[in-house]
């Protein structure tokens, strides 16, 4: 028998009763700050666990959030539904549908919770078919409008079982969190035990932590480690996606950490903008506050995860947001948040008064977007979240070229799982992969033939040089990223080109000085051999830029040895004056620089450089102000 592990949160209006049924259905009082129990009204994230038997015999362990219904503290509300499974929309009977049970809703909508329980409180006060007659019209045309409808009554304890058993039901039908080896734990509460340390609790998703790992705290980047797991006081190995997961944290102070930071096990960096489609309800009414339009560079706050940060909106593709529109949109946040591709988030207006907005992570990092192009490839991560081959394609080509190892690591989706996807897009012909990343068709196409023209070009114009220099080629690329810059000289050199020193050239090309040119040659030439060995300065010998062609033909080709920037010897007159210094060392013992100089009848300007160089080269070896032979010659 398996246990399948989900997390459920309560919703509703203040004073409902919420926190009375999940103490009815757990035998725990979520309720635990001693202002609640004065107050009776639940202000902060409560906690319980029911275990449950699904009508195929599974068990069900079901984490609760208990949340409060006070308009004053629906933040705290969204901190806790954030990844939930199931709802339980608690409706009194006696009130019916109220303000908070509205907003619940459309917050409940804007996260993308797909199910709910709606338990009807205080059921024993009567008006029970009228009360679901209401609720019924309330959620029409909504995802929840099928949802079964449950009376109940704490005071007499009737259809606490039958809500159980809906519970149960919802819950069998619906497939745990997935683990992709991401795993996030989004901190609710933060505390310390004498003993014991740091201890943190939340909601885990995307993958499982286990005692004893080394974890990170985001966006802070705050290294740690995991000395002890539990969930609901039951000390855990492993602590698996959808379970209620306190971590203790002995390395961290309390003061490093708080309500709104995640735990994960990714260095990955958070970021201060995203990219986001925002979508405005269309159960706004007209004439409410949280109606007004969304107009272009307001300031508003952003609820993600258990995070609350404040956020101006730039909207890309219209000047305001009007309730029942959608729209992509840019938000610059006043802190990084760790998010997700698909993550979806709560938006709240500047008084915190009215929750106005929701919307869905386009692109965690902010990327600037540009053309209805790129629009529609960021939009496709919305319309089909869960398909992988779309989202890694869409990926791809909104960006045209893209590493492996960071493709999409800030994704819902597994490494092996977007490899595949990749294996699938590579075969379909949608995508090109070279040297560990992925490229659109299109995209490296045109900048493959795009480089091979500026090759053969530079053949053309200048087929006395090796080749056309890396650095001018990249330049003309547009400075493309390392990584694709040096995935497509791989795949260039591959085929029909090489790579000849700091240059590319094809495979045939053969430098060869044009024939207008071959005077310029001869005069460099005559130039380097007057004086043989202290030829003169190089800007006597390049004075205009056909000679500053010639002469890197001549260092290119080997006819010239470049002994530094500016002492420049014919190849011939290089080889004698090694041969004469190595027999004049042979000969006379150690030497130095003047004495090579004048037996030489050179320069300090030639000589210095050249016995540089020839130290390097291992044919002689400095001792002091002398130099000795390097090795047997």
């Amino acid at each position: 028998m398996t246990t399948r592990h989900f997390i459920l949160a309560t919703a509703g209006h203040v004073d409902h009763g919420k926190s009375a049924l999940v103490k009815a259905l757990t035998g725990t009082d979520p309720d635990r700050l001693p202002e609640e129990k004065a107050r009776q009204i639940t202000i902060d994230l409560g906690f319980a666990e029911l275990n449950l038997v699904a009508p195929n015999g599974d068990k069900i362990h079901a984490g609760i959030v208990d949340v409060p219904g006070h308009e004053d503290f629906v933040r705290n509300m969204i901190a806790g539904v954030g990844s939930i499974d199931l709802a339980v929309l608690v409706v009194a009977a006696d009130d019916g549908w109220m303000p908070q049970t509205e907003e619940h809703l459309q917050i409940l909508t804007y996260l993308g919770v797909k199910r709910a329980v709606i338990a009807l409180a205080k059921s024993d006060l009567g008006r029970i078919d009228s009360a679901i007659e209401q609720i019924r019209i309330q959620l029409h045309g909504t995802v929840f409008a099928e949802s079964p409808i449950v009376p109940t009554s704490v005071r007499t304890g009737e259809g606490i079982e039958n809500l159980k058993s809906a519970i149960a039901s919802e819950l069998a039908v619906m497939h745990p969190q997935r683990d992709f080896g991401k795993p996030r734990l989004f901190i609710d509460r933060v505390f310390t035990l004498r003993g014991i340390g740091t201890v943190v609790t939340g909601t885990l998703t995307g993958g499982g932590f286990h005692r004893g790992q080394s974890i990170i705290v985001q966006p802070q980047k705050l290294k740690a480690r995991t000395r002890s797991i539990q969930s609901h006081g039951v000390e855990l190995d492993c602590a698996q996606p959808g379970m209620r997961t306190a971590l203790n944290l002995p390395d961290v102070a309390i003061d490093q950490i708080k309500r709104g930071d995640v735990i994960t096990d990714s260095d990955l960096v958070g970021s201060s903008t995203i990219v986001a489609q925002m979508e405005r309800s269309t159960r706004l009414r007209v004439k409410q506050p949280a109606a007004r339009p969304l107009k272009n560079g307001s300031s508003v706050y952003l609820h993600h995860g258990t995070l609350r940060v404040t956020a101006r909106v730039t909207l890309v593709e219209t000047k305001t947001l009007e309730p029942g529109e959608k729209t992509t949109a840019r938000l610059k946040l006043a802190s990084p948040i760790f998010a997700f591709v698909g993550d979806r988030f709560v938006v709240r207006d500047a008084s915190e008064q009215h929750t106005i907005a929701g919307g869905v992570v386009l692109d965690p990092d902010g990327t600037n977007v540009r053309g209805a192009a790129q629009l529609e490839l960021l939009s496709m991560h919305a319309t089909a979240p869960d398909d992988v081959d779309l989202c890694v394609r869409s990926e791809i080509g909104l960006r045209g070229f893209v590493p492996v190892r960071t493709l999409l690591n800030k994704s819902h989706f597994s490494a092996a799982e977007i490899s595949n996807a990749l294996m699938r897009l590579q075969r379909d012909n949608e995508i090109v992969l070279c040297d560990q990343a992925a490229a659109d068709g299109e995209f490296w196409k045109n900048l493959r033939n795009q480089a091979i023209g500026l090759i053969d070009n530079a053949h053309k114009e200048n087929p006395e040089r090796l080749g056309l220099d890396l650095n001018e080629l990249r330049a003309a690329l547009r400075d493309q990223p390392k990584e694709v810059f040096e995935a497509l000289i791989a795949e260039l050199c591959a085929a029909d080109f090489v790579r000849k020193g700091s240059a590319i050239a094809r495979t045939s090309h053969r430098p060869v000085l044009p024939a207008d040119l071959e005077p310029v040659e001869r005069r460099i030439r005559e130039s380097l051999s007057h004086k043989p060995f202290d030829p003169p300065p190089r800007r006597e010998i390049e004075p205009d830029r056909h000679a500053q062609h010639v002469l890197r033909f001549l260092i290119e080709s080997g006819e010239v040895i470049e002994v530094s920037p500016d002492a420049l010897l014919l190849r011939d007159n290089f080889e004698l004056m090694k041969a004469r210094i190595t027999e004049f060392i042979s000969k006379h013992g150690r030497a130095t620089v003047s004495e090579l100089r004048q037996a030489l009848e050179s320069s300090r300007r030639i000589m210095v450089p050249l016995l540089e160089r020839l130290d390097r080269d291992g044919i002689t070896r400095r001792v002091g102000d002398k130099r000795m032979l390097g090795r047997i010659v």
